[in-house]
C-alpha cells in the first residue's frame, strides 16, 4: 500500500541521520543498489509487502539481500524498519530517499521512453537541449523503451513531461476525426 508521507518521513530521518555521520554518499549508494533490486525483481517487494508472510521471516530474507553489501548505518536502518514493521514500505522509502537527495545535490532526473534503445549519440542532443533548458548542477539519465510508441519518445523531468511520440499524434488525428473538425471547416 502506497504511503507517500510515511515514506518521505522515514527518508528525512534517514538522510539527517546520514549526513550526521558524514555517510551521506555510502547511504544514496545503498538505496541505489536497493532501488535496482527492487525494479528488477519484483517478487521481492511482493514478499515484502505480503500480509501472510510474518516479519521475522521477511527479516531473514533482507538480512540474506542486504548482509555485507550495505553500509552499517543502512543496515540498522532497515532493521529499524522491520522491528517497526514498516518493512512493506521499503521500495518508497528507498525512492523517496533518492528523491530528496537529488533535490539536496540540485540533481535533476530525466526519463527517456523510446519506441526502441536509443543511440548515445541521439542521447546527448536530447540532454544538450534539456541542459539548455533547465538549469542544474547534473542529470540522472533513466532510459526506457515501450514499442507501443510507434516512434519518437516521452520524456519527463521535474513533473513535466514532453510527448513527441507518433502514438500521441495517431491518438490526436483519431480524436479530430472524431469530432468532425474537418467536415465544420468545409462548409
Amino acid at each position: 500500500m502506497n504511503n507517500p508521507r510515511l515514506a518521505a518521513r522515514y527518508a528525512k530521518s534517514l538522510m539527517d541521520l546520514a549526513t550526521e555521520k558524514n555517510q551521506i554518499d555510502a547511504v544514496y549508494a545503498d538505496m541505489k543498489w536497493l532501488q535496482k533490486i527492487c525494479k528488477s525483481n519484483p517478487d521481492f517487494v511482493s514478499v515484502l509487502r505480503s500480509p501472510v508472510i510474518k516479519s521475522d521471516k521477511k527479516a531473514i530474507i533482507i538480512n540474506a539481500v542486504i548482509t555485507d553489501r550495505v553500509a552499517e548505518l543502512t543496515t540498522a536502518f532497515i532493521q529499524l524498519l522491520v522491528r517497526k514493521t514498516r518493512e512493506s514500505n521499503l521500495s518508497e522509502i528507498v525512492n523517496a530517499f533518492i528523491e530528496q537527495f537529488n533535490a539536496l545535490r540540485n540533481i535533476h532526473t530525466v526519463k527517456i521512453t523510446a519506441a526502441s534503445p536509443i543511440s548515445d549519440e541521439l542521447k546527448e542532443s536530447i540532454m544538450v537541449n534539456v541542459k539548455s533548458a533547465i538549469k542544474a548542477n547534473s542529470f540522472e539519465i533513466e532510459t526506457a523503451v515501450n514499442d507501443e510508441l510507434i516512434g519518437g519518445f516521452i520524456l519527463e523531468t521535474g513533473g513535466q513531461m514532453v510527448d513527441a511520440s507518433i502514438l500521441k499524434d495517431l491518438k490526436d488525428i483519431r480524436k479530430q476525426f472524431l469530432n468532425n473538425d474537418y467536415i465544420q471547416k468545409i462548409r
